[in-house]
């Protein structure tokens, strides 16, 4: 990246900026829905940190090495 994308980019996620995005969603998805939406993407995170976490095992076994807590229960 050349300095001027850098300088676009350093201030992206300032308190403002997130209120903005914030009103913005309000207006765009209404009070009722807004919940709604912020406990569909807490369960799809959550779903995705499980995913890694069921997979990284997987990995081990594929590489042949074995997590500390799977040695432990050996």
């Amino acid at each position: 990246m050349n300095s001027v994308e850098v300088f676009m980019l350093e201030g992206v996620f300032q308190p403002m900026h997130l209120l903005v995005i914030f009103f913005v969603a309000l207006l765009v998805f209404g009070p009722k829905k807004l919940p709604e939406l912020g406990k569909g993407i807490g369960q799809g995170i959550r779903a995705l940190k499980d995913g890694i976490k069921e997979t990284l095992p997987d990995s081990a076994k594929s590489t042949g090495t074995a997590p500390k807590d799977r040695e432990a229960q050996s």
